[in-house]
Parts: C-alpha cells; sequence; structure tokens
C-alpha cells in the first residue's frame, strides 16, 4: 500500500512558517513531513522547532547534501531529530550539483558513487553504534556515537538514474527521487534497485518518489506552474539526462518549452482532482511505496496558503 506524504514547498526563513504543513501530517492521512536541503532554516532545526509546537510527526530529510557535514555530523543531527521528536526520521543524503563540491570541497568528487558509498556506510555504522573506521577517497571516520535508544532513523539514498539506484540497493534503507516519472520509475529504477539488493543479498529498499504536482483551473497554465517548480532542475545536466532517458524530450535550454513537455511527459502533474488521483495511482502501481506530493510551484505563483489548501484538498481526495 503507498503512502502519501507532504513536502514543505519553500525554504522556510522562519520556523513557524513550517507549522501548517506539520498540522497537515498530523491532522491527516499525510504519513511523514518532509523538507529538501534548505540554506535558510535548516530542516533538522525547522522539525525540532515544529516538535516543540506540539508537532511531533515523522519527518523526512529529502535530501540533505553530503558536502555540508561529515557523516560523524550527520549521524548525530539525524539521531537528535528522532530523539527530540520521538518519531521515525528517514535521513536521505545526496551528493549535490558539481558546483555546491567544488565550493565547499576544493574539487567535484571524481566518483559521486564512491563518495555516497563511503559517506552512507558510514552514517550507518555510526547510528548502528558501531566504532566506524573508514579511510577512503573522500570520508575520514575513526570515532563511535554513544549509543542510546531512539526512534528508529532510516538511511535514505537521493536517486535519478540507474547507478546511484544499484547503489542504493546495497546501502540504503529508501532510495528518494525528484521529478522521476512513474514509468521510469517501473522501467529503470526499480530493476536497478533489485539488482543491487541483489548483490548485497539484503532486503529491496523502500521506494519514495518527490512528485510534482497542481490542480488544473480555469486562471492557471500547467506549463507555468511546472516551470515554477522546476525551472533549476531542468538545466542540471542529471536531470537532463534522467528526463530524456524516461523519454520526455526536453532540451536544456528553452526553459518554457521544457516545462510544457514535463507536463506532457508526466513528469509533472496536473488534473482536476479525479485527474490527479488517477495519475498518483500510477505511482503504487509501478511500484513506488511512498509519494510526496510537491506543490513548489503552487507555492511560488500564489503562495503559501494556496499550497497548504491544495494539499490539503488533494489529500482529502487521496483518502
Amino acid at each position: 500500500m503507498t503512502t502519501h506524504s507532504v513536502l514543505i514547498p519553500f525554504l522556510p526563513t522562519r520556523p513557524e512558517q513550517i507549522l501548517p504543513y506539520a498540522g497537515l501530517v498530523h491532522w491527516t492521512q499525510a504519513h511523514r513531513l518532509w523538507q529538501g536541503q534548505s540554506l535558510m532554516v535548516e530542516p533538522h532545526q525547522g522539525f525540532v522547532h515544529a516538535a516543540g509546537a506540539g508537532f511531533r510527526v515523522p519527518t523526512g530529510l529529502g535530501v540533505t547534501l553530503m558536502p555540508l557535514r561529515h557523516p560523524y555530523e550527520a549521524a548525530l543531527q539525524a539521531r537528535s531529530l528522532a530523539l527530540a521528536t520521538g518519531q521515525p526520521v528517514t535521513a536521505g543524503f545526496g551528493p549535490g550539483a558539481p558546483s555546491l563540491q567544488q565550493a565547499l570541497r576544493g574539487a567535484p568528487y571524481r566518483s559521486p558513487l564512491t563518495a555516497a558509498r563511503e559517506y552512507l556506510t558510514a552514517v550507518r555504522g555510526l547510528l548502528a553504534g558501531e566504532h566506524v573506521r573508514i579511510d577512503g577517497d573522500y570520508v575520514t571516520c575513526d570515532a563511535q556515537l554513544a549509543p542510546f535508544p531512539s526512534a528508529p532513523v532510516e538511511i535514505g539514498l537521493g536517486v535519478l538514474r540507474p547507478a546511484m539506484a544499484r547503489l542504493a540497493g546495497e546501502v540504503a534503507d529508501v532510495a528518494i527521487t525528484w521529478l522521476t516519472p512513474a514509468a521510469y520509475l517501473r522501467d529503470t529504477v526499480l530493476p536497478a534497485l533489485r539488482e543491487g539488493a541483489a548483490k548485497a543479498g539484503r532486503p529491496v529498499p523502500r521506494l519514495t518518489a518527490m512528485v510534482p504536482l497542481a490542480l488544473a483551473r480555469k486562471d492557471r497554465t500547467a506549463g507555468e506552474i511546472a516551470l515554477a517548480s522546476n525551472s533549476a532542475h531542468l538545466g542540471l545536466p542529471h536531470y537532463v539526462d534522467m528526463l530524456r532517458k524516461s523519454g520526455i524530450g526536453i532540451t536544456g535550454t528553452d526553459r518554457e518549452l521544457d516545462a510544457r513537455a514535463l507536463v506532457e511527459g508526466r513528469g509533472f502533474l496536473s488534473g482536476d482532482v479525479a485527474e490527479l488521483v488517477a495519475q498518483l495511482k500510477e505511482y503504487e502501481e509501478a511500484g513506488v511505496d511512498e509519494v510526496v506530493l510537491n506543490v513548489t510551484g503552487v507555492a511560488n505563483c500564489y503562495g503559501p496558503q494556496a499550497a497548504s489548501e491544495e494539499l490539503r484538498t488533494i489529500l482529502s481526495a487521496l483518502a
């Protein structure tokens, strides 16, 4: 059974802005509250603020960027969040763009796959209470996180293409995708996840898909909202490659044309309530375990209150 969760559809500049979305998870059937990497209110602190305000809900970090913190700090922050909320945490990680890697490390990762393998291996061991000894190409750690019981912390890996999906199958509990059409998940990502899990002799990770969407209205243009949601991603080489592999023929240069192609190719979902429910059903049929409703485009075009109302409407229909 596929669960449905909520993504905070903007980067909060004040922690109280998170509360309406935490309330949606608290008061509806939404499974988890997610936030991507923020350089405003950092996700761990924002979620703890919500817990302090009375909204102790399961949370997902999807994804935080590896160059920002050492694996020890990553494990410490994830467990601290689980301790503060008393609820399960999905701690997702990703290598980030080469430009970020260059800015913070002095050079991009020569192998993002190796960097992610070392990073997640260290975080997993630390959260398990092990003394982690790694002297790798990208991660050095000779330390132990003091054991203490907490709510469960799952390790997630951001996944777009088959190689990272195979790695997630080997080392992650959850594969987290963004902007990936249902058919691409079914035909490309899930087989790679299964291949990696079989190689490592472990269960296939759960698959969580961040799905951008918006209700169709007479005063709206789906392409405009898709562009407001994903303009930056449509210019990044790894997203362009993934979308082309999924059958969406984007140019990588003409953002408006590419946004329309995204809608036509079901990378961005648009329709009335019944149509959105049917389109989201395709993710369940594709084998996705958790769909995260992403109304960032609505928030960017019409504001956070409109985004909150949109989520409430969609969640009610899904119920």
